[in-house]
């Protein structure tokens, strides 16, 4: 499907870009005019994606995160988080509510959060390859089309 308008942003995993990637993001979907809620979700779930890649894709270096933001016909936003880290050897575990590998602060709840937030959720990864998340969501914006 080819995108109305697109851009794509790369930075490296260090935690203070988590927070530009949101306003990165909110900045972009700005332009299909969403309700708060629509947009606080999208927010929510680029946090989660970009999270995780800085957490658990590079858990002992920095390393590239990449955003790519698209807007799609239908006013269809579509959100694709990509890193090059250590992968996920066991996807299926990695998706279970309450599991995480982060430790005692994370909750392991990131991918139920984007999935639930979303209208469409795929994650692919290789181990020692990297992950891609890729959401889709359909804003009815304000003017409630």
């Amino acid at each position: 499907m080819k995108p109305e308008n697109e851009v794509v942003t790369q930075f490296p995993s260090l935690s203070a870009n988590e927070a530009l990637a949101r306003q990165i993001a909110a900045a972009f979907t700005a332009q299909l005019d969403p309700t708060l809620e629509e947009l606080g979700d999208v927010k929510t779930a680029v946090s989660e994606a970009v999270t995780n890649a800085i957490v658990h894709a590079y858990p002992d270096r920095i390393g590239p995160v990449s955003l790519r933001l698209r807007r799609l016909p239908g006013n269809v936003l579509e959100i694709t988080v990509k890193d090059r880290g250590c992968g996920i050897p066991d996807v299926a575990k990695a998706r279970e509510p309450m599991f995480t590998t982060g430790g005692a602060e994370r909750s392991g709840m990131g991918f139920t959060i984007m999935e639930s937030f979303m209208n469409s959720f795929s994650l692919r990864s290789v181990p020692g390859k990297g992950t891609t998340v890729r959401m889709r969501k359909k804003l009815t914006g304000r003017g409630g089309e």
